[in-house]
């Protein structure tokens, strides 16, 4: 008479299986800096169809991931807003500025406190390496004017010292000098962080605040606009009734063609609506001409 199983005897029997393989990729890699051989236990070597199942798995782990963010910028949204009763003066290549300058017209604005000044690593050649490097990864701001919104550094170096600094990095944010408490009224005097604002006319509030790993993960054109009050302004964001909102992909454009064509480009909006006609449609307008 056959002897049946249980179920948790065949999982365990599986487990160990796995166990096993994963004990069979302790191996060495070569270190391709330095040419030598490190020990590292690597996940296990599978076939392309278990690789996409695992992948598959993961996928829908990330997609849970992506919806609670943006639940979580949803909820930002909402978040009560700080009126801004104090004056604040800064420098810029223009000479004295107030917040409301800043915001070069537009609806909302980004300041990121960065740490370059006498007392800071690096001075007066480099900016602080961490706020360096966020620098370095700053995307195109035509994306993000497009959509009402203005990035500015802020620091307390003097404008001829950001000037020489952005020149020889290669950096272009607006970058103005902090000249009196505005560091230590937002919580970035001892360290990093990007605060938002918003304007009324001429008042202002300040709407949210991002520091330490949070900022991290900015730099695109998306996490600006994630945190701030109006969002990326798209029809599919949960935002309180009345906030500006238009269709997805159609605002998009080339960062040197926003003020040429403010209107979606009818081929752009044809290949959004349907891209299978719009291809076919481009190849018979090419082999016509």
């Amino acid at each position: 008479m056959a002897h049946s199983k249980a179920p948790g005897h065949i999982e365990n029997r599986t487990t160990n299986n796995v166990r096993r393989k994963e004990r069979k990729t302790v191996t060495t890699m070569t270190n391709h800096k330095t040419g030598t051989l490190d020990a590292m236990k690597t996940p296990p070597i599978v076939s392309p169809q278990e690789w996409e199942a695992a992948r598959q798995q993961l996928l829908a782990k990330e997609k849970e991931l992506t919806h609670a963010r943006d639940a979580l910028a949803a909820q930002r949204r909402r978040l009560p807003w700080m009126a801004i009763e104090k004056q604040y003066s800064f420098e810029g290549p223009q000479g004295k500025a107030t917040l409301l300058d800043l915001f070069e017209g537009r609806r909302q604005l980004i300041i990121y406190r960065a740490f370059f000044e006498p007392g800071v690593f690096g001075w007066p050649d480099h900016a602080c390496r961490g706020c360096s490097l966020g620098a370095d990864q700053v995307s195109n701001l035509a994306h993000l004017n497009a959509r009402d919104t203005t990035l500015a550094w802020a620091s307390r170096a003097p404008q001829a010292d950001i000037a020489r600094l952005k020149a020889r990095m290669g950096w272009e944010m607006p970058w103005y000098t902090i000249t009196d408490d505005f560091d230590k009224d937002f919580g970035v005097d001892q360290w990093h962080g990007h605060n938002a604002f918003i304007r009324d006319g001429e008042r202002v509030f300040r709407t949210y605040f991002i520091n330490s790993r949070g900022d991290e993960a900015m730099g695109s054109t998306w996490s600006y606009l994630d945190m701030t009050a109006l969002g990326r302004q798209e029809k599919w964001e949960d935002s309180p009734e009345g906030y500006p909102q238009t269709e997805p992909y159609k605002w998009w454009n080339w960062h040197d063609n926003y003020n040429a064509e403010p209107a979606p480009h009818p081929k752009w909006v044809d290949i959004l609506t349907d891209p299978v006609g719009a291809a076919a449609r481009r190849r018979a307008e090419e082999e016509g001409s």
